[in-house]
């Protein structure tokens, strides 16, 4: 059981009832996921915002457990964050440098949204970069080039593709080590 509280942030598929993300935040009490958006769902500020509404609604800094697009949300926002966090797990990031896989938004749509280009600034607080080596999204030399430029500790999963539903991914009882492992941590960051 963590001592911080828990936000995570999903990616643009927002909450898929069988992700490790939806299946994690319902075993733990009193964790929270960002709210998905109505409207704007590309739009990278609009999400950014989002994600700094969720973090004003603890008491305490949470940790942020995020996914996929919700990495480059959470690595956009502490360019500009406004609130202590105690520290994030970012899994399985996509390479947005690169064109990604048919069904995921172009380029073009990913500069229109604000995304580009990708947060490489170091973060202002402790991260692990849980990497997959055969993820469609993100090859191994990406996600360490993000886990340097973040300073990130960077963990190697093995392969499990994008670690969602579709690589088979609905339970990931390595993020509750991993979690653990951020939280004793000591201090926070703001």
């Amino acid at each position: 059981m963590p001592r911080s509280p828990l936000l995570f942030v999903p990616g643009l598929r927002d909450h898929v009832a069988e992700h490790w993300q939806t299946v994690l935040a319902a075993e733990i009490d009193g964790a929270r996921t960002v709210a998905p958006l109505e409207h704007d769902k590309l739009n990278c500020a609009a999400r950014v915002e989002a994600l700094d509404q969720a973090i004003a609604q603890f008491d305490a800094p949470p940790m942020l457990v995020a996914h996929s697009a919700g990495v480059l949300m959470m690595a956009h926002w502490a360019q500009v964050r406004r609130r202590p966090i105690k520290g994030a797990l970012l899994a399985t990031p996509p390479d947005i440098d690169r064109p990604l896989p048919a069904g995921y938004p172009t380029p073009q749509d990913l500069q229109a949204g604000g995304w580009l280009p990708a947060p490489r600034s170091r973060l202002p607080f402790p991260s692990i970069l849980a990497a997959s080596a055969d993820d469609p999204l993100c090859g191994p030399a990406a996600a360490t080039e993000l886990a340097i430029a973040w300073g990130s500790r960077l963990v190697h999963l093995g392969g499990v593709g994008h670690l969602n539903p579709a690589a088979g991914y609905g339970s990931w009882p390595m993020a509750h080590d991993l979690i653990r492992t951020l939280d004793v941590g000591e201090g926070v960051f703001s």
